[in-house]
């Protein structure tokens, strides 16, 4: 630190000002002080589930003495779930060495695979001490590693810069080149990815099905509570755990409305599906889906084209699909590169994953070129995309 900044370690948001911290976030509603503290106080990221928050926060002294100027949310870790970065290969190997991998260090927001500042302060400088003291907690702490997910370009090259290791990924996204409507962007593919979308679209029309986009407070405790029940249901049929409970969701509702909008479907008059999607005016974030009926293509429609219908009528310029599925990009999503930057305390395991990730990032980089040949658009100036895929990213969608 300097003499006019200190740093402290945090267990809860509880104390901290809502405005404060909000500040600092960028407009990312998953970085909002109400979605993490939602997440901490109905018991979904909590010391119980294996999230323990361990948040750095830089406060200025001085005449702004105690001001909040930066922060950083960390989490103890005692697995790796709900993280999409997956580093239980590491684990594994750690074990079977005799060496404990966990607690570890994480910097993500939990279960929530979006991109977005992860040193969070207005300055340069600021962003500085924060990722030093991180890493100074790392080194000083019971902990074998620290790691830092999906990061933007400029913050993971500090890492670097830092000594930490730079890890690659993908991840999908669409981007409005100024649609007037759903068949203008349709226009824009190629003939067959065009005719499948119609095909898939007509298929849930003959099936009865229509959308509705509810907003915001117009939300109401029974939607929340059916939406919650499809979400349980798909992530059962998938033989997984839901990670988010009732209350996380309503509270989020109540706190965040004007982030939110939930895409429902109905036949015959009733409810039957749902996905969830936050944004902020600017990019819209895929999240969570769920159904009770199985219809042909329910699924696409629901979290995709009913998704791109609301972004173009919004006019919001980013749809971030999430991270795999290649199946997005014939419904016009494209791969973007991610980042995540990695620390081990194990100077034999640092020097193994540094070799592996090496290996791994020029396997990425074949596969974007691949992706790249399979560009769904017409041409190489239409829906925001060339025949160079984008290599940067903006900022998952566990769907």
């Amino acid at each position: 630190m300097n003499a006019t900044t200190t740093i402290e370690i945090s267990t809860s948001l509880a104390a901290i000002p809502v405005t404060a911290w909000n500040a600092l976030t960028g407009g990312n509603p998953f970085l909002r002080h109400e979605f993490l503290h939602a997440l901490h106080d109905t018991g979904c990221a909590c010391t119980a589930t294996g999230w323990t928050p361990h948040y750095l926060l830089l406060r200025e002294n001085g005449a702004l003495a105690g001001a909040l100027a930066g922060a950083m949310p960390l989490y103890l870790k005692t697995h790796s779930y709900g993280e999409y970065v997956f580093d239980w290969a590491w684990a594994d190997a750690y074990q079977r060495h005799g060496l404990d991998y966990y607690p570890k260090l994480l910097n993500a927001v939990p279960f929530t695979p979006v991109g977005g500042s992860r040193l969070l302060a207005a300055t340069d400088e600021h962003r500085r001490l924060l990722l030093a003291a991180a890493l100074a907690e790392a080194r000083d702490s019971d902990v074998s590693s620290l790691h830092i997910l999906l990061p933007p370009p400029a913050e993971a090259e500090a890492m670097a810069a830092a000594g930490m290791m730079l890890r690659q990924g993908v991840q999908f996204h669409w981007n409005n080149a100024g649609y007037t409507d759903f068949e203008e962007f349709l226009a824009s593919l190629n003939q067959v990815k065009r005719k499948k979308i119609r095909q898939e679209r007509r298929r849930v029309v003959e099936a009865g099905i229509i959308f509705e986009w509810v907003e915001g407070n117009a939300i109401s405790e029974d939607l929340w509570a059916f939406f919650h029940r499809c979400y349980c249901t798909t992530y059962r049929l998938h033989h997984s755990t839901p990670y988010l409970n009732l209350d996380f969701f309503l509270r989020i509702g109540r706190l965040m409305a004007e982030n939110i909008i939930m895409i429902v479907a109905h036949r015959d008059g009733s409810p039957i599906a749902a996905s969830l999607n936050l944004h902020n005016g600017h990019t819209l974030y895929g999240r969570y889906w769920g159904g009770l009926e199985y219809h042909p293509a329910l699924h696409f429609e629901a979290c995709y084209y009913q998704v791109i219908e609301f972004c173009i009528a919004r006019g919001i310029q980013i749809f971030e699909g999430g991270a795999q599925g290649e199946h997005k990009m014939a419904r016009g999503l494209l791969p973007v590169a991610t980042q995540s930057a990695h620390w081990l305390a194990h100077p034999q395991f640092a020097a193994a994953v540094e070799d592996f990730l090496a290996r791994e990032g020029q396997n990425i980089a074949a596969h974007m070129n691949e992706l790249a040949e399979r560009n769904p658009y017409r041409n190489a100036e239409e829906g925001g995309a060339g025949d160079d895929v984008p290599t940067t990213s903006t900022q998952d969608n566990a769907r």
